[in-house]
C-alpha cells in the first residue's frame, strides 16, 4: 500500500455518525520509514494517516494492549478488584523476556500486576493475570479473540497473551492496534498505570522504568505500549492528549527503537499542529417543532449526543439545522426529528441527530372535539 498523503480519506465517527471525507490539511504528514503506521484521533476514530496499515504482522508485546483491556474491563465490571491477590503459578513464573521474575507461589495484587504489565511489559505478570481471570492462558486468549471481533479488528488473531512468541496464529495490523488502543485509553483507569515513568514493587526492592520513553519526554503522553522481538522488530502504540484532543500513533516493525520513537513523535506532532476537534452541535437554541394531533401542539427538541468531528486547524465549520416537515403524535422522547449538518468549504464533515426531548401523546376523540369546540367559540 502506498503512503497516504494529506489528511483524512476515511472518516469513521461514533454513534449515529456516518463516514465522510474531511478536507485536506495544509501540510503533508512527515515521512515514515517504518513498514507500517497509523495516526488516529481517539474521540472520533478518524484515520489521519496510514501506511500499510491493514497488512498483518507479528505484534510482539503490543499484544498486551488487549491483555490490559480485558483486565481493566474485568475491574470495572466488578468481577475482579485491584486489591485482589494473584498467586503466580509455576508456568507464569517460568516466562522470561521482559519480566519481574515472579517466583512460583508469589503473591501480588492485581494493582501491582497491572502496573508491571503497563510499565515494564512483564510477560510473567500477563500470564499470571490471564490465569487469574480465566483459569488458564488458553481461556484468556479465547476472550482476547472474541473481544477483537467485537471491536472490528478484522485482521487480528491472538495465540498468547504476552506477545513473547511469534507464530503464524499470532498477528495483527497497525490499524487494529489503533482500534484496541483507542478502546483501552477510553478507560481512564489505565492511565494511572500507563503514565508511570518510574516506580517499584516488593516494597521498593524491585524498580520499574517504563519501556515507553515518550512517557518521560513527550508532553501530554498518556501511554501506551511498546513491543519487540527479533522477528517483529520495534513496535509502539503511543498516545498523547493536549487541550481536549487525544491522538494514537502506531509504528510497526521499525528497525531501531530510536526510529520507532522518533516517528511516533513526528506523527503526534503533526496531529497537534494541524488538527482540531469540534463539537458537532454549536450550542444553538433549538426551536419547538409543531406536532399534528398531539396533546401538546409542539414538542421540545434536543441534541442527540455529543458527537465530534476532526478538522484541519484554521478551517471554519458551517452548521445547518434541518427538521422533519411533518410530525404526528405520538412522539416518544429520543425519536429522531432532524439533524444538524456540519460542512467545511462545502464538504460535509459530520452530522448530529436532533431528537424529541419529551413524549407527546396522541390526542383522543374528546380532546379533538374539545379543541374544535374551543376554536368555534373563540377560546
Amino acid at each position: 500500500m502506498k503512503q497516504i498523503l494529506s489528511f483524512v480519506i476515511i472518516f469513521s465517527l461514533l454513534g449515529s455518525l456516518s463516514a465522510y471525507a474531511a478536507p485536506a490539511a495544509l501540510q503533508p504528514v512527515p515521512e515514515i520509514k517504518a513498514p507500517a503506521a497509523v495516526l488516529m484521533e481517539k474521540e472520533t476514530g478518524t484515520i489521519i494517516y496510514e501506511k500499510n496499515a491493514r497488512e498483518p504482522g507479528f505484534p510482539a508485546s503490543i499484544t498486551k494492549i488487549m491483555t490490559m483491556l480485558l483486565i481493566v474491563e474485568a475491574i470495572e465490571a466488578g468481577s475482579i478488584s485491584v486489591e485482589d491477590t494473584v498467586i503466580a503459578s509455576e508456568r507464569a513464573a517460568s516466562f522470561g523476556g521482559s519480566c519481574v521474575y515472579l517466583e512460583p507461589g508469589e503473591q501480588m495484587s492485581v494493582r501491582e500486576m497491572l502496573k508491571c504489565i503497563a510499565v515494564v511489559s512483564a510477560n510473567d505478570c500477563a500470564v499470571a493475570m490471564a490465569e487469574h481471570i480465566c483459569g488458564s492462558e488458553e481461556g484468556f486468549v479465547k476472550l482476547m479473540n472474541e473481544r477483537a471481533k467485537q471491536l472490528g479488528m478484522k485482521n487480528t488473531h491472538f495465540s498468547n497473551c504476552s506477545g513473547l512468541f511469534d507464530d503464524d496464529a499470532h498477528y495483527t495490523t497497525a490499524y487494529d492496534v489503533a482500534i484496541m488502543s483507542r478502546e483501552l485509553i477510553s478507560h481512564q483507569l489505565i492511565k494511572e498505570y500507563s503514565t508511570i515513568w518510574m516506580d517499584s514493587i516488593r516494597g521498593g526492592e524491585f524498580e520499574l522504568a517504563n519501556t515507553n520513553k515518550l512517557v518521560y519526554w513527550y508532553p501530554g503522553c498518556t501511554g501506551l505500549k511498546t513491543g519487540y522481538t527479533s522477528t517483529s522488530r520495534y513496535c509502539l502504540s503511543a498516545t498523547a492528549e493536549r487541550n481536549g484532543a487525544e491522538y494514537i500513533a502506531v509504528i510497526m516493525h521499525a528497525e531501531t527503537p530510536e526510529g520507532r520513537n522518533k516517528e511516533a513523535e513526528a506523527l503526534l506532532d503533526y496531529a497537534f499542529a494541524c488538527c482540531r476537534v469540534i463539537d458537532l452541535n454549536d450550542g444553538r437554541e433549538l426551536p419547538l417543532l409543531p406536532v399534528e394531533l398531539g396533546e401538546k401542539s409542539h414538542v421540545k427538541l434536543e441534541y442527540g449526543g455529543e458527537q465530534r468531528a476532526l478538522l484541519p486547524k484554521g478551517a471554519e465549520p458551517e452548521y445547518e439545522l434541518k427538521l422533519n416537515k411533518r410530525v404526528s403524535a405520538p412522539v416518544r422522547q429520543g425519536d429522531r426529528l432532524g439533524s444538524v449538518y456540519v460542512t467545511v468549504s462545502g464538504e460535509r464533515v459530520g452530522e448530529s441527530p436532533v431528537v424529541a426531548a419529551e413524549d407527546v401523546e396522541r390526542i383522543g376523540f374528546f380532546g379533538i372535539f374539545g379543541r374544535l369546540a374551543g376554536s368555534l367559540i373563540g377560546l
